[in-house]
């Protein structure tokens, strides 16, 4: 299956980036975890290019006597997206692991958990996953394939330099690739919103809908138990706005 390619900056221990295109600070992309609601990893992330690849599968009917066929749709298949990124903690004073910094916060998201349930078989699977990125796009998906290599390392073996391939495959035909910001942008839908320190279910309503009384959807849709008390880096759903 053909993969969307992305050419990606690299990413210093302390989250800043080197651009590769322009001197204009590049915004961070996210990965967030969607069955917790925690986010992963924040890099800088800086593209020349970037695609969307998706196939379509029509197949030649059974026709006799003509030169070309009638075509038969069979159906579409997910979206595949692909991303390269370089991590280095070697500028770090002193440098630190590149993998519990970061690489291994991914690997985490391929690994099986068992609290999850695939509802097909009733056994654990990996974690859904949202990669956004700015005002550009977000992709709800599955990671399939992760690839990590170690180039740099320490006197004692410690790795402080990595490249890491990500293959997401897409779960959800939400239509909407390149239409809103995921954390702040217009339009209609879901949007996402990374809770802050101090923030409350009153104020996140207030900003996004204008009134604060409309807190009640946000947990809803959420799943909140405990509505006063929001742990930062939590991404919420805010529906409908």
């Amino acid at each position: 299956m053909s993969n969307g390619t992305f050419t990606s900056p690299v990413v210093s221990g302390n989250g800043t980036a080197a651009s590769l295109s322009s001197s204009t600070t590049p915004v961070k992309a996210t990965i967030v975890n969607r069955d917790t609601s925690t986010t992963v990893l924040h890099c800088m992330f800086n593209p020349k290019e970037y695609s969307f690849t998706k196939n379509i599968s029509w197949q030649p009917g059974e026709t006799k006597g003509t030169d070309v066929p009638q075509m038969e749709f069979k159906g579409g298949k997910p979206a595949t997206l692909k991303l390269d990124l370089w991590f280095d903690t070697y500028g770090v004073d002193p440098p630190k692991d590149v993998r519990t910094e970061y690489t291994n916060a991914l690997w985490e998201l391929t690994l099986v958990d068992e609290s999850l349930t695939d509802p097909k078989n009733q056994k654990g699977r990996p974690p859904i996953v949202t990669f956004h990125w700015g005002t550009a796009w977000s992709f709800d998906a599955v990671i399939t394939d992760m690839t990590q290599k170690f180039m740099m390392f320490l006197a004692d073996g410690t790795p402080v330099r990595a490249f890491v391939s990500l293959t997401f495959q897409q779960i959800k035909d939400d239509r909407k690739l390149g239409s809103q910001n995921p954390t702040s942008g217009g339009g209609q839908g879901v949007r996402l919103w990374t809770v802050q320190e101090s923030d409350t279910l009153a104020w996140i309503s207030y900003k996004q809908y204008g009134s604060p009384t409309e807190w009640r959807r946000i947990a809803d849709a959420n799943r909140l138990t405990q509505v006063r008390r929001l742990r930062p880096g939590t991404v919420l759903e805010i529906p409908g706005v």
